[in-house]
């Protein structure tokens, strides 16, 4: 079993990984490197909205999967 969450942890984690990195490429390429637009506020809209909702929801299913990776092979 703990194989298998194994192999989920680890495909959730390179699906979040490609997402958050196509998310700061949708953002702007200076945002990689700290310099994004923090002075002007906008909403966001179509793709960069999709990637952002699909980056929570990765994000949260990796966590649950890391808790539940941790509860079902108990203490080392």
């Amino acid at each position: 079993m703990s194989t298998y969450l194994y192999i989920v942890q680890i495909i959730l984690g390179i699906a979040l990984t490609v997402v958050i990195l196509m998310d700061v490429r949708a953002s702007g390429m200076g945002a990689i490197f700290g310099s994004g637009e923090t002075s002007i506020y906008r909403t966001r809209r179509g793709v960069e909205r999709t990637l952002f909702i699909i980056t929570i929801i990765l994000s949260v299913l990796f966590f649950i999967i890391a808790i539940i990776n941790a509860v079902v092979t108990g203490p080392a």
